[in-house]
């Protein structure tokens, strides 16, 4: 088994686990021993710290992948990881002197709605850097192909803790303003940890040696930081404006909704670590034809997936939150079915991404992300205002469906390639059927009881349409093979 084979496959058992943690708390473990501001407080945080992190490391995480591998002696190699540590200190010492200067004004204008993020304000700045830290020192990890104890670390290790704190505060051990500062911490400690780690696996001698293409690095890291703001922008905005807008209990019953619909998305996250280096091979080798099999077959085989998840989550979605037991959260149960939809646009697309920012067309992917981004904070604002946190769902999905048919086209235009086929339409169909008609079933027994017994339909009449119609190759193998057994 090939080292990034092997990798890869470990990381996706470590996604699929972080995964299984992650629900445990947002579902379960925040709902219950949490009061809902708090809740939606850390989820307020941790957003607007993913926001200001691009910009707070300059995008490091992102120049050590592509130009450490460029640099062949070891001389050259320190100089410039003593160059990608360094630089973030030139935006982050400035930044946090002009914040403890205009700190009361800052916080002042976070809280205007809401006056228990005023005294936290400090911490989405301090978790912001940590946060930056972490990603240079895992890209550190990364290109000495070590990529299995960060992705560790990255996780699972963070989502133990949070598991720890919370049931903390059940025994009355933490406070909720305890838990706040301790989250920190944990974002601290977990950054300490992949420090030690990226040392150990390569030892830099510190040199105040100035990098040759210096100049390169400078002009990679702007358009880096633009393009990462704008795609964490996109993730991350609508969690950081409903506190602007509405009560901050809002964005925990928002954070609810979105994780479990985000289940839907597991397929693509996981296929990605494959998908990206294959297309990349592909379109660097000019094999278009490999290139438009892949699209395609990457577009059915994860919106076969992605469906299946689309109707056992939205079918199952009213007995999921009378087990959660918590009334105030069953709002979310609009915004699972629409960002769940959103998810699934992306899924028909495939390797839509991979081949934009793989392709000799990379700079539009930059673009699109960048004009996405603005769209959503415009839609954010007036959604919100007009329809409360269902608006921050609909805002993300009209702009993922109107920026993916226009993504799809730019790449038909330049490349040819599109990744439907009559296979798509009948899935579709399929999708829309059974979710109309299990719509309807009601079971009478206990919620958990009912969703079992949902889900084993579904997921029997589901398999049995798509390896009647041959909707994917690789599936219909697999279902072939798991028949014969």
């Amino acid at each position: 088994m090939g080292i990034v084979y092997k990798q890869s496959l470990i990381n996706t058992i470590i996604l699929f686990l972080g995964f299984g943690i992650g629900g445990i708390n947002v579902l379960f473990l925040y709902t219950h021993f949490l009061e809902e501001s708090y809740f939606g407080l850390v989820t307020f945080m941790l957003s607007a710290a993913n926001i200001l992190m691009p910009i707070l490391v300059l995008g490091m995480q992102h120049t050590i992948i592509k130009f450490f591998s460029s640099y062949q002696s070891k001389q050259e190699k320190d100089a410039f990881l003593t160059t990608v540590l360094v630089l973030p200190l030139l935006v982050i010492i400035p930044l946090s002197l002009i914040g403890s200067l205009a700190y009361q004004s800052i916080a002042t204008w976070l809280s205007q709605k809401n006056a228990i993020i005023e005294s936290y304000t400090v911490f989405i700045f301090i978790t912001g850097v940590f946060m930056g830290y972490f990603e240079i020192f895992y890209a550190f990890s990364k290109v000495q192909m070590k990529s299995v104890f960060g992705n560790f670390i990255k996780e699972i290790f963070a989502r133990v803790c949070t598991s720890l704190l919370l049931i903390g505060i059940s025994f009355d051990i933490l406070t909720p303003n305890q838990f706040v500062i301790a989250l920190v911490v944990v974002y601290g400690i977990r950054t300490f940890i992949m420090m030690i780690y990226a040392f150990s696996v390569y030892q830099p001698h510190f040199s105040l040696r100035i990098p040759e293409n210096f100049r390169e690095l400078l002009n990679y890291s702007f358009y880096i930081i633009l393009a990462g703001s704008a795609s964490t922008i996109l993730l991350e905005i609508d969690k950081f404006m409903i506190p602007q807008i509405e009560l901050i209990a809002e964005v925990a019953y928002y954070a609810v909704g979105v994780y479990i619909a985000s289940v839907t998305a597991i397929p693509a996250r996981a296929m990605n670590q494959i998908l990206t280096p294959i297309t990349a091979k592909a379109l660097n080798a000019q094999k278009m034809d490999e290139v438009d099999e892949l699209y395609k077959k990457s577009s059915i085989t994860l919106t076969v997936v992605g469906g299946l998840l689309f109707l056992l989550i939205n079918l199952n979605v009213s007995d999921l939150y009378l087990i959660i037991d918590k009334p105030s959260y069953q709002v979310g149960t609009i915004i699972v079915l629409i960002i769940s939809t959103a998810e699934l646009i992306k899924l028909l697309l495939g390797a839509n991404g991979a081949i934009l920012t793989n392709s000799i067309y990379y700079r539009m992917f930059f673009y699109f992300s960048l004009a996405m981004a603005l769209s959503v904070i415009f839609m954010n604002r007036w959604l919100i205002q007009l329809m409360g946190i269902n608006g921050a769902a609909l805002a993300t999905l009209l702009v993922v469906f109107v920026f993916s048919v226009i993504k799809g086209y730019y790449v038909y235009k330049k490349m040819g390639l599109q990744p439907l086929t009559k296979h798509s339409g009948i899935l579709l169909g399929i999708i829309g059927v059974l979710f109309g008609v299990f719509y309807l079933v009601k079971f009478p027994f206990n919620p958990m009881v009912n969703i079992l017994c949902k889900s084993v339909l579904i997921t029997l009449v589901y398999g049995w349409a798509v390896y009647r119609f041959k909707l994917s190759e690789d599936i219909t193998k697999a279902l072939t093979s798991l028949k014969k057994t």
